[in-house]
């Protein structure tokens, strides 16, 4: 592969330059936005990301007012994407950038490391995308494309794979227009080499592929069992107001539904639903409660009107939209079940 280097970046970068995405992160080289994009898209979807991205920087739009806004403010704002420490970590990036390095964001990949929550992926595609530095970066895509091209056999969640991994993609590095190359990567991966049934006919760069069955690659061991976990919270409103819990651990910051500890077992709840957690698959019951003595160092009356200013992890605001809906339309239907 390696004296026909130059031939596979022709031949990857035509392709892009015809079919790559257009992707309103690629529309600039501010180490702020392309930070914020790298962020958002761990484990997210692009379809997903572009619409929270756009909003985040019409209220975010650079280090200095990120640093200033509120926990609540950013958690707000993130909500729905999931994984809420990404959306902290971006607000300690910005506080150190404003307090420490006066407002610049580091050029060095080293410098960028020391940042909270910055690894070596969003360093180097910080690096690459917003500075055209000639680093290798892996994600996804890349790394199923480069299992595929080179027909690697290590598990690639491994130590060992990973580092293959990374290995690799700065064998095929190219000394300039490093931006391009690494978004042609991606692309290819995102549109082209797919997980399953990979487009090999159209591929531009098949002849380069080492692999004899791509949908075998990449390798990933075997996943832990999914652990699974029921969750009990309590709904408790009144007129215009219903109480909510400032969430301590998996939340951390966000309002939800306040912890049932005691139920009767046979108890129906008023509210059932399944959702996922990383390795986690958690069943959220919820049940009514009439008024109790809140804890004041952690429970709040929240007036309804105002719900949709804080921040609620999306299964407790589905819970809380559905259960407040369920009140709102009891007395039409007593009204109706008692006739004229």
């Amino acid at each position: 592969m390696a004296f026909r280097k130059n031939q596979f970046y022709v031949a990857l970068t035509n392709w892009y330059h015809k079919h790559g995405r257009v992707l309103p992160w690629r529309q600039t080289r501010d180490p702020y936005a392309i930070l914020v994009s790298e962020v958002m898209l761990q484990q997210t979807q692009v379809a997903t990301v572009i619409p929270y991205y756009n909003e985040w920087l019409r209220r975010f739009p650079d280090f200095a007012v990120l640093a200033r806004a509120s926990e609540s403010d950013v958690l707000h704002a993130w909500q729905g994407l999931g994984y809420y420490a990404r959306a902290r970590n971006l607000r300690a990036v910005a506080k150190t950038v404003q307090n420490r390095r006066g407002g610049n964001f580091p050029r060095g990949v080293a410098a960028m490391r020391g940042l909270p929550g910055v690894g070596r992926y969003t360093a180097n595609a910080v690096a690459t995308f917003a500075f055209n530095q000639p680093v290798p970066i892996v994600e996804t895509n890349i790394a199923r494309v480069l299992a595929r091209l080179f027909n690697l056999h290590n598990p690639i969640d491994r130590t060992a794979g990973r580092e293959a991994l990374w290995r690799h993609a700065s064998i095929l590095l190219p000394r300039y227009s490093a931006r391009i190359y690494n978004s042609a990567l991606v692309d290819l991966g995102a549109l082209v080499c797919l997980p399953c049934q990979p487009e090999c006919g159209i591929c531009p760069v098949k002849k380069f592929c080492r692999a004899k069955n791509p949908e075998s690659l990449p390798i990933k061991k075997m996943r832990s069992p999914t652990l699974r976990l029921t969750e009990n919270h309590a709904f408790i409103v009144q007129p215009n107001r219903i109480l909510l819990q400032k969430a301590r651990e998996r939340w951390c910051g966000m309002w939800i539904l306040p912890t049932l500890r005691k139920r009767s077992p046979d108890e129906p709840p008023v509210y059932a639903s399944i959702f996922p957690f990383t390795n986690h698959r958690v069943a959220l019951n919820v049940y009514t409660r009439r008024r109790r003595k809140i804890n004041k160092d952690s429970q709040r009356w929240i007036s309804i009107d105002s719900l949709d200013s804080i921040p609620i992890p999306s299964p407790h605001r589905t819970a809380v939209r559905y259960l407040l809906s369920e009140v709102s339309a009891a007395p039409a239907r007593r009204r109706r079940s008692s006739g004229p």
